[in-house]
């Protein structure tokens, strides 16, 4: 029953959990057993914490902890602080970085009662999207070990996947949430910008950061999101606005609801090499179809000023991250990864006035991108324009480009948007479908996204 319940859902084990079918620490060590089979191969933990897990675990099943999560295992990507456990961004440099106190993303999940394993592997620093981490290893994609899982949270998507933990939080400054969700097959979700606090998390970009849950089912991630979601007084980021039950309409269906799909500019301003695949074009065209026949009204959209997305995101991004590692890349220049040297280099480049020249396009874009929203229940597009890329031979700063080239433009925005499996291209790899609402819907978007999932079966679909 327990290695059957790993493989099932957040939402299955907690309901096992309350009805102490299986103990927290019954569960807890079947996942630090498939841990210990699992990890020579995926490399998806850069810590894992027994001992930790098996006392939280105890806590659980004594009762002294409240547990809305009920004693589940899950991982934190390892860029969020947990006390008394190293937080290295996937860098040896910060090997020593041991804090005194949980972040804002793990007291949450630790008042709500979840089990934490561990700390998944990333891209170094989080600014990449292969997770082929120089100090720790490669994370393989568990559905083709040779491929990339994706980035920057790879590690959490890999370990979702394989059954290892039910759920995790990761951060996404360019699609580092849904882009390792869409490679791996499994549901990833960018809150809208300053949903979830952020304090004790190491940055990226300050003004592009988000955090928020990769899970296997829409409904695991609505859970993971209410545990999360809410205003951080210590963040100056956290914006207040009240956080709704994201369970309450989630079965709803989305009859009636206007979906946009998003063509013109915004899908044509890449080089033909980097579009869609035919395999995701088909992919996102059968779920268009899917939607349709659950009763939403789809309708063709565009989205303005697309030529300006790319640059304002590098600008911004660039220049936030090398205001951030100047000091340190100048003392440790060999403890840091050529691409992620070369992508700060570069951000070291832009002058002040161009940074502010982007910061000022960022905030007209995301009020521009605010009010066509409005006029959608949500928009609709693929997550990434291919399935995950061999490993070998792949150049990590040419993959960043074309891998969030449908997910940057809305961490730019500061728009939720949430990505769902939606198909299976013809070597067997996973399709993301991507869904974008407007500011603070993300009920409506999960709504959506569990219609979708309720109508097919690819979530269901686990790696051999």
């Amino acid at each position: 029953m327990k290695d059957t319940l790993l493989d099932g859902s957040l939402e299955a084990a907690v309901a096992a959990l309350r009805a102490r079918t299986v103990g927290a620490l019954e569960l807890t060590e079947a996942a630090l057993a498939r841990i210990e089979r699992r990890e020579p191969e995926l490399n998806a933990f850069i810590t894992v914490t027994a001992d930790d897990a098996r006392r939280r675990a105890r806590a659980i099943d004594s009762g002294r902890v409240p547990s809305s999560l009920a004693g589940a295992p899950i991982a934190l990507k390892d860029l969020f602080d947990v006390a008394g456990i190293p937080t290295t961004a996937g860098s040896r440099l910060m090997a020593t970085n041991v804090p005194s106190a949980d972040s804002a993303i793990a007291a949450a999940v630790f008042t709500a009662g979840a089990v934490n394993v561990g700390k998944t592997n990333l891209h170094e620093w989080a600014f990449g999207v292969t997770t082929d981490n120089p100090h720790f290893g490669p994370t393989r994609n568990p559905w083709a070990p040779e491929r990339i899982p994706g980035g920057s949270s790879g590690g959490s998507a890999a370990a979702v996947t394989a059954g290892e933990i039910f759920g995790s939080i990761g951060s996404d400054t360019g699609g580092s949430i849904r882009i390792p969700a869409s490679l791996c097959g499994i549901v990833g979700l960018k809150p809208t910008y300053g949903r979830v606090s952020l304090r004790g998390a190491i940055p990226l970009a300050w003004s592009l950061d988000h955090a928020g849950p990769i899970a296997r089912t829409v409904r695991d991630a609505a859970l993971l999101l209410q545990v999360t979601a809410g205003y951080d007084a210590a963040d100056p980021v956290s914006v207040d606005v009240p956080v709704p039950d994201y369970l309450a309409e989630i079965d709803d269906g989305v009859r009636g609801l206007r979906i946009g799909i998003v063509t013109g500019r915004f899908m044509e301003r890449l080089g033909p090499a980097d579009r869609a695949t035919a395999d995701v074009a088909a992919a996102v065209q059968a779920a268009v179809d899917v939607l349709a026949g659950e009763g939403a009204r789809l309708e063709d959209t565009e989205l303005p000023r697309s030529d300006e997305l790319q640059t304002t995101q590098l600008f911004v991004i660039g220049a936030e991250a090398g205001a951030f590692h100047k000091d340190r890349l100048t003392a440790h220049r060999d403890g840091y990864g050529a691409d992620v040297a070369r992508r700060i280099d570069t951000g070291l480049t832009r002058t002040g006035t161009e940074y502010a020249l982007a910061r000022r396009t960022r905030d007209e874009l995301r009020r521009a991108y605010a009010m066509v929203l409005n006029e959608w229940d949500a928009i609709l597009l693929p997550t990434t324009p291919t399935t995950a890329p061999l490993r070998d031979g792949e150049d990590a700063v040419a993959a960043a480009a074309r891998l969030t080239a449908y997910t940057s433009p809305f961490n730019l925005t500061g728009l939720p948007a949430i990505s769902i499996p939606c198909g299976f291209d013809t070597s067997g790899l996973p399709i993301g479908l991507q869904l974008v609402a407007r500011p603070w819907a993300e009920a409506r978007l999960l709504r959506i996204a569990r219609a979708y999932e309720r109508a097919t079966r690819w979530h269901e679909r686990r790696p051999s």
